[in-house]
């Protein structure tokens, strides 16, 4: 079996395609046949209020394609110029991984992969701003 299987927590909310899809009392897993299909749990997703530092504005474009309020192909453009962006700053090995292992995801269209990815250098990024201030 392929696909990609979301694992809930009682209560969670995950947005499929557009559609906001809640779960019940008891955890579930639910498994995502179609491909392509555009999925954000928003537990992660991020308020607009919240895009604040370079990371943040990239993973919001990834999650704006995700809820369909981007066009694919506009977003993809930004998203790709995005994470170009980040990589002339985050030159450490781990990073570049994270880096490219998002860019593979958006040409392969996997905008969600993309998100997951570059969620993963949020930890990073707020060390870097943490040592930054005076």
């Amino acid at each position: 079996m392929t696909g990609l299987v979301l694992k809930l927590g009682p209560g969670e909310r995950v947005l499929i395609n557009g559609a906001v899809v809640e779960n019940g009392d008891r955890r579930s897993r639910l498994s995502i046949m179609t491909p392509g299909a555009n999925i954000l749990r928003l537990r992660d997703a991020i308020h607009p209020d919240e895009v604040t530092t370079p990371v943040r504005r990239v993973c919001y474009v990834a999650q704006l394609i995700l809820s369909g309020d981007a066009p694919p192909d506009e977003g993809r453009r930004q998203l790709l110029r995005g994470i170009e962006q980040l990589s002339q700053v985050l030159t450490d090995a781990d990073s570049r991984l994270h880096l490219c292992q998002a860019t593979d995801a958006v040409i392969e269209g996997q905008h969600y992969r993309a998100l997951k990815a570059l969620r993963a250098l949020l930890p990073r990024e707020a060390r870097l701003f943490a040592a930054a201030s005076p």
